[in-house]
């Protein structure tokens, strides 16, 4: 069968019969399911219509009963500000009763009521209009008087009540049946909805069905049979491959060779085509003004026009005799005749031809100023490398002097503080003479004052040390701790506040660098700024920790804070070692101050992994 054949058949006898079935099924479907969902949205705007007058309906008892609340507390209220509100009440409660109760008869707009049309729901309406018109004369008969002190009228006024009190009852048991009615016709609407909704149901599965047996089944076999003959097909058209495939073979050979001569001419400037002995074929004219070279130049050697060097030339030699077979990829630095050094990226390619002779295309790009650049690039990269040694270097040394006057500082407060208080001990235990027992005893209680001082002093040291709570406990009792025993050294007011819900723990490092960060800058309020109030407070949120220290000292500018550390100045140091700590951990450093304002110092850090709680 030929393939005219083949897809006249496919067209005008499966094709056209598929599509116009399918379509039929489909129009079908969708006007089953349209014509369902308007049925359903009629109903469901039907029962927001019932909603809202059930809703209403409901709320003519509750107002009923309102109403009569307010009459029987405006009858007891004697008190005029109380009687004019309950009088204010009574009237809104009567308008809106009054108004619902012609809504639920005769529809209401802005209430979204429609005008009720059902015979048995106007009849129970009608029947307890009466009852209601009656209580609303009653109430407003009741509201008149109230209203005028002077012509209040005591035994006209329990009559209308008695009026009210006797019509409610009647009232709400007709509103009691009207809302169950309501009720009753919702349920009856439904079960219809249902109904309808079975048999569309029913309808799209026989659609379904039908499409089945006549469509999907019809085309399976015609889609078979089709494949068949498509196969058989394809057998012939695979032996005719064969006895042509020997043809396009040497035609895409050709092809290939003409495919990447064009690349060459399309993509490459600088070219040419030279012999096994170097002998130049064809040279671009752009190749001959970058190399400077004329005309009765190109009678010489490839290697002797591209370079003046004698060394370069030589190499060159090697590499056009060594290439037989590869492409060889070079980046080689010439000099021409105009005495300019140049670098070219030359792509050394042999070309075998029918008639067995061989030949070699040379293409070249300049990549001098690429080279140029990069050149310039690696030694901006070392003198930045070295600056980056340079300032490491300084900063290692600074490190270490400031861990030198720590030393000292500790040395001296030991020897200073708990050395003279050892001494002075030492001294009174041997001026101690048990014969005089009056200077003894006196003695005694001034060594035990001492012990007591040097005690304190021991462990203050140890705590600026290495506080315990920090390894033990993390980083929010060392810090509560710390604001702690300042405290009570310093007499200032350090406070401690904690907004976090529980005790987090970080990598020991970032515990110990944020703990000593944080009790540089008290130490720096205390010390410098003249500070009385000091509050530290710690937050961890999104992942993140940050501690706050405010004080209310004398502050300072903050363009000190880009100058650079001095070994003389102890608060430029500080501020230094503050940062460097904080840099060390990955974390953030911000130290804002305001002259004559005070100080705050926030440390933030986000922990790579995932941080532990403790209760």
């Amino acid at each position: 069968m030929s393939y005219n054949k083949l897809e006249k058949s496919l067209d005008n006898t499966t094709f056209l019969r598929i599509r116009k079935w399918y379509l039929l099924a489909l129009l079908a479907i969708a006007f089953s399911i349209v014509f369902s969902q308007v049925l359903i949205q009629m109903h469901l705007n039907s029962q927001l219509n019932d909603s809202r007058v059930i809703n209403v309906a409901g709320r003519q008892r509750a107002y009923s009963q309102k109403l009569v609340k307010d009459i029987l507390l405006l009858d007891r209220t004697n008190l005029k500000k109380e009687k004019n509100l309950v009088l204010k009440n009574t009237k809104n409660t009567l308008d809106v009763w009054r108004i619902s109760h012609k809504a639920l008869q005769f529809g209401n707009d802005s209430m979204g009521i429609p005008k009720e049309d059902n015979k048995d729901i106007l009849a129970l309406l009608q029947k307890i209009t009466p009852h209601h018109n009656a209580m609303i004369n009653a109430a407003e008969r009741i509201i008149t008087l109230k209203t005028n002190a002077t012509a209040e009228d005591t035994l006209s006024l329990r009559k209308n009540i008695d009026i009210i009190l006797k019509n409610e009852k009647i009232f709400l048991e007709a509103m009691d049946a009207i809302v169950n009615k309501y009720d009753s016709i919702s349920k009856t609407q439904l079960e219809k909805l249902k109904q309808k909704e079975h048999i569309l149901v029913a309808f799209s599965l026989v659609i379904l069905l039908l499409e089945i047996l006549f469509i999907f089944r019809p085309l399976s076999i015609q889609i078979r049979n089709t494949i068949t003959k498509l196969l058989k097909s394809k057998i012939e058209s695979e032996e005719n491959t064969l006895k042509i495939e020997q043809l396009y073979q040497e035609k895409e050979r050709s092809l290939q060779e003409l495919q990447e001569l064009n690349f060459v001419i399309d993509n490459a400037a600088l070219f040419a085509s030279i012999k096994n002995n170097e002998s130049v074929v064809f040279i671009s004219k752009k190749f001959q003004e970058l190399l400077g070279c004329n005309t009765q130049d190109l009678a010489k050697p490839l290697s002797e026009i591209l370079t003046t060097n004698e060394g370069q030339q030589q190499y060159l030699k090697e590499v056009f005799k060594s290439n037989r077979k590869n492409i060889r990829n070079e980046e080689i630095k010439i000099r021409t005749k105009k005495e300019e050094d140049i670098w070219l990226d030359m792509s050394i390619i042999p070309l075998h031809k029918s008639s067995k002779q061989q030949s070699i295309l040379i293409l070249c790009s300049d990549i001098t100023e690429r080279i140029e650049n990069q050149q310039k690039l690696e030694l901006l990269t070392k003198q930045s490398f070295e600056d980056k040694i340079l300032q490491r270097k300084l900063q290692a040394s600074l490190i270490v002097e400031g861990q030198e006057e720590e030393r000292k500082r500790i040395a001296k407060d030991i020897h200073d503080g708990i050395g003279q208080m050892l001494t002075a001990l030492k001294f009174n235990i041997e001026s101690i003479n048990l014969e005089n027992t009056d200077k003894t005893e006196e003695k005694i209680a001034y060594l035990k004052s001492l012990c007591t001082d040097l005690i304190k002093g021991v462990r203050t040291a140890t705590f600026n040390l290495t506080p315990p709570e920090l390894k033990d406990h993390g980083i929010l009792p060392a810090l509560q701790k710390m604001t702690v025993e300042l405290s009570k050294l310093t007499g200032k007011n350090i406070l401690f506040e904690n907004k976090t819900e529980k005790n987090i723990r970080f990598s020991s490092l970032a515990e110990t660098n944020i703990y000593r960060v944080a009790q540089e800058a008290i130490n720096n309020a205390i010390k410098y700024a003249d500070a009385n109030y000091i509050l530290l407070s710690i937050n961890y949120n999104q992942n993140t920790l940050s501690v706050l220290i405010d004080d209310d000292g004398k502050g300072f500018d903050n363009s000190i804070l880009n100058k650079t550390p001095q070994n003389n100045s102890e608060g430029g140091m500080g501020l230094f070692y503050m940062k460097e700590r904080i840099n060390y951990i990955n974390g953030r450093l911000f130290i804002n101050s305001t002259p004559g304002k005070g100080t705050r110092v926030t440390i933030n850090y986000k922990p790579e992994k995932t941080t532990k709680q403790q209760p």
